[in-house]
C-alpha cells in the first residue's frame, strides 16, 4: 500500500480561480498510523494533551452521515487531536422521523462533546453532509419548509419536467437529483414562492453556525444542475421561475463568516472562528483517503456505497447515475449505489457481523447471487428507482449468508469501476477503503479478488478528516 509519503506533489483540490489550491503536500499534511493521535472517543470532552493548552489552531470538520454524525479536530501538519460521534436522536413529527430537528440537535451535541481544552483553539469548521439531500426553507426563518427529502429519494413525478429542459443524459437526469427535489415541492406547494431558499444538508447545518442564507459549495450544488467548468447555473436552469430559490456558490472550504456569537460564547470558540463551505460526504471521504493520482480511487463502504475515481476526462451520465466533481485539472468521477451497510444492518447486529465474517474464507468465492438493497430503487451503476432487492435465498449458515451479501456488493462495486471504464474514465488501478467497512478485512479480501485490484483501507477513513481539511484550507485565506 503506497504511503503519503510516496506520492508525488502535484497540486491537487479546487481551481484556481476559486482561491488558493488545496494542496496535501503544501499544507505539509503527512499523516501516518504511528504520529495520529486518537484522543475523546465517542462524544467525551477529554483534553488532547492531559490537561494542557494546546495553545495552537486547530481545525473542525464534521460529517453528518446516513445514521450518524462524527467529528474530527485536527491541526495544520494533520494530526488528529479529538474525535467522537453521534447517532441521531429520533424527533417524532406526524408519524415519521423530523430529520432536521435530529441533524440540528446532533450538530450542538458535537460541538458540545469537543474538548474544553480544544474549544478555545478552533480557528474554522466545516462540514460535509450526504448528497442531494434536499431542504426549502424560509429565508427569514432559517427554518424547513416542508421535511426534508433524504439523499436516496426519487420525485419520479418532476422528471419529465427536468428531461425536457436539461440537456440529454445530465446528471440531473436522475429522479433522485436535487434538481427534481425542487421542482416536485415546487409544484406540490402552493405557499408564498418569494422567500424560499433551496438548502442542502450540509449548508443547512452551516447556516445554522454563521447565520447568513442561500450558501452553497459546487461539490453539493452539482445535482442541482450548477456547472463546476464554467462556475456557474446554466442558461437553460436560470430562465426557469423556481430559480430564485437556487443558492451562491463558493469553493468547498470557502470562508462564510464568522461563527455566531451566541454559539461561540456557549462553546468557547475563539472570536476570529470562521465556518467555511462544506462538501458531500464522500467526496470528504475521498479528501481524507489521499487518492493523489489519476487511476485511484475511493470506495466508501458506509450505509450506501459511493465510488469516487480520480480522472483526467469528466464523465456525466444519468443513464447510469454517473457524475463528475471537478478537483484542480481533474475530475472525480462516480456515483452512489443504495447498497451497502444498511442492508447488513436491517439483517445482523454489529456483534454478529463481526463473528460470523470470522467464519467466512475471503479466498473462495460464494454461489450466492444478490442485488443487497434497503429498499426499492437504485441509484448506480444502475439508475432505476423501481428496482427490488434481491436477498433470497437465504441458507440456514448466517455465515454462508453474509458471506453472500458481502460478494454481491464487491460485485456492484466491480460493476461500478468497469462501467466507469467504459464511459471514458481512466481506469482505476487502486482502491482506497473509506467508511465502516473499511475495518472488516475479509470483506476487503473478497473485493481484492472481485475487483481484480490492490485494496487497502485508507489511511483516514472518516468523511469528518476531510470536513477538516476544508476547514484547514479555510483558515489559509484570512478571511476579515
Amino acid at each position: 500500500m503506497l504511503t503519503l509519503q510516496q506520492f508525488p506533489k502535484p497540486s491537487f483540490g479546487f481551481p484556481s480561480k476559486h482561491g488558493p489550491s488545496f494542496s496535501r503536500n503544501g499544507l505539509c499534511i503527512m499523516v501516518n498510523r504511528m504520529s495520529v493521535r486518537m484522543m475523546a472517543l465517542s462524544g467525551s470532552r477529554e483534553s488532547s494533551s492531559s490537561g494542557e493548552q494546546v495553545g495552537k489552531p486547530l481545525y473542525l470538520g464534521m460529517d453528518f452521515g446516513t445514521s450518524g454524525a462524527r467529528y474530527v479536530l485536527i491541526d495544520k501538519q494533520g494530526t488528529v487531536h479529538a474525535e467522537g460521534k453521534r447517532e441521531y436522536p429520533k424527533f417524532i413529527a406526524s408519524n415519521v422521523i423530523d430529520w432536521a430537528t435530529s441533524w440540528r440537535e446532533t450538530l450542538f451535541l458535537l460541538l458540545k462533546d469537543v474538548p474544553v481544552s480544544c474549544s478555545p483553539y478552533v480557528s474554522s469548521i466545516s462540514i460535509d453532509g450526504t448528497s442531494a439531500t434536499t431542504l426549502i426553507i424560509d429565508s427569514s426563518t432559517g427554518m424547513p419548509l416542508s421535511r426534508p427529502l433524504l439523499y436516496n429519494e426519487s420525485c419520479p413525478d418532476a422528471l419529465p419536467m427536468v428531461k425536457s429542459i436539461a440537456p440529454e443524459n445530465h446528471t440531473v437526469c436522475a429522479s433522485s437529483s436535487t434538481l427534481c427535489k425542487l421542482i416536485s415541492w415546487w409544484n406540490s406547494h402552493h405557499s408564498d414562492k418569494e422567500s424560499p431558499i433551496l438548502q442542502h444538508q450540509a449548508d443547512w447545518l452551516l447556516w445554522l453556525l454563521h447565520g447568513k442564507f442561500g450558501v452553497t459549495d459546487y461539490n453539493n450544488a452539482l445535482k442541482v444542475g450548477y456547472d463546476p467548468e464554467t462556475d456557474s447555473y446554466p442558461s437553460w436552469l436560470l430562465s426557469q421561475p423556481y430559480c430564485r430559490l437556487l443558492p451562491s456558490v463558493k469553493a468547498p472550504g470557502t470562508p462564510i463568516g464568522f461563527i455566531k456569537e451566541d454559539i461561540r460564547v456557549k462553546y468557547g470558540f475563539p472570536k476570529d472562528c470562521v465556518v467555511c463551505t462544506g462538501t458531500t460526504d464522500s467526496i470528504a471521504a475521498f479528501l481524507a483517503a489521499g487518492a493523489t493520482q489519476p487511476g485511484k480511487a475511493v470506495t466508501s463502504l458506509g450505509s450506501t456505497l459511493a465510488v469516487k475515481l480520480l480522472s483526467t476526462c469528466r464523465i456525466e451520465d444519468a443513464r447510469f447515475g454517473v457524475y463528475s466533481h471537478r478537483l484542480d485539472d481533474q475530475w472525480l468521477v462516480g456515483g452512489a449505489s443504495n447498497t451497502g451497510g444498511a442492508v447488513l444492518k436491517q439483517i445482523f447486529t454489529d456483534d454478529q457481523l463481526e463473528q460470523l465474517s470470522k467464519e467466512i474464507n475471503p479466498s473462495e468465492p460464494s454461489p450466492l447471487d444478490y442485488y443487497p438493497l434497503p429498499d426499492i430503487g437504485e441509484r448506480f451503476p444502475v439508475a432505476d428507482p423501481k428496482m427490488k432487492p434481491r436477498l433470497h435465498p437465504r441458507p440456514e449458515n448466517d455465515a454462508e449468508y453474509l458471506h453472500g451479501i458481502l460478494e454481491s456488493i464487491a460485485r456492484i462495486e466491480a460493476k461500478a469501476y468497469l462501467l466507469l471504464k467504459e464511459l471514458g474514465a481512466t481506469e482505476a488501478q487502486e482502491v482506497f477503503t473509506a467508511g465502516g467497512g473499511a475495518k472488516n478485512k475479509q470483506w476487503i479480501k473478497i473485493r481484492e479478488r472481485v475487483l481484480g485490484l490492490p485494496v487497502s483501507r485508507a489511511l483516514q477513513t472518516e468523511a469528518a478528516y476531510g470536513a477538516a481539511l476544508l476547514a484547514l484550507k479555510g483558515a489559509q485565506h484570512n478571511y476579515q
